[in-house]
């Protein structure tokens, strides 16, 4: 088990490639607290995964815009598990549309919930993890932070501020063996792409040099290894999950 006796917050693990990433960790070993609005229909799998591998999950109904709600709940994970060695910022909404129609208030929305809240995060975890001399923090950037994609002027901005980020963090914290990066998934199965026609999709696949979607599972399995120790000289990276889209 890679990650045995750790312990790892994981934000918007309720659903999604959050849900993966908490099935993931709870199949390692780990201890993971997951924070989101709701406790979502998982908790019972959760449960039943953290009892045969000896760890153990908790949910806590945080809204990642809310600092004193995040400080509250991370000084409680610190205090009752002794550390808190992984962080998965993966919490994000889209709030998608054309520039000349975006109001200023989706712009905000998405800014808040997908960079603001990565700050305020990284920045309650940092000095715990400091002390204890070790840490694995991961940002769930996008390949869109990157490449960029028309309509989403708001969440490719705060995709691309994360990677930032998490370069700096890196350059900040690297000598306290505590280690930054990003994963920036491309494509992935949701509920979005589910509602795509077959010509949407094929126009999708077309950019994509392995020719599907990517799975959220693939995803949580390159959050396993940034996590592990078996990335000990790994950080200041944005790691694409793109099936080559990107390159």
């Amino acid at each position: 088990m890679l990650l045995k006796g750790k312990k790892a917050l994981v934000t918007g693990g309720s659903r999604g490639i959050g849900r993966e990433i908490v099935l993931a960790y709870l199949q390692q070993g780990a201890t993971v607290w997951y924070f989101d609005l709701a406790q979502g229909d998982s908790l019972p799998e959760y449960e039943q995964l953290a009892r045969a591998n000896g760890g153990k999950v908790v949910f806590k109904a945080v809204n990642v815009s809310d600092e004193l709600a995040i400080n509250a709940a991370v000084e409680e994970m610190a205090k009752t598990e002794g550390s808190i060695d992984i962080l998965v910022n993966n919490a994000g909404i889209t709030k998608d549309g054309l520039l000349m129609r975006m109001s200023t208030q989706d712009w905000d929305d998405v800014i808040t919930i997908n960079l603001k809240s990565m700050f305020m995060l990284c920045r309650a975890v940092i000095r715990p993890m400091i002390r204890q001399k070790g840490g694995s923090i991961i940002n769930m950037a996008s390949i869109v932070g990157i490449i960029g994609n028309p309509g989403q002027f708001n969440y490719c901005a705060s995709k691309a501020g994360m990677i930032g980020a998490t370069k700096s963090l890196a350059r900040e914290v690297g000598s306290k063996n505590v280690r930054v990066n990003a994963i920036a998934p491309g494509f992935i199965v949701s509920p979005m792409t589910d509602k795509l026609n077959d010509e949407q999709k094929k126009a999708m696949y077309d950019q994509i040099p392995v020719a599907r979607f990517g799975e959220p599972a693939e995803v949580a399995k390159v959050c396993v290894f940034l996590a592990s120790d078996l990335a000990s000289y790994v950080t200041g990276e944005e790691i694409k999950v793109a099936g080559g889209l990107g390159m």
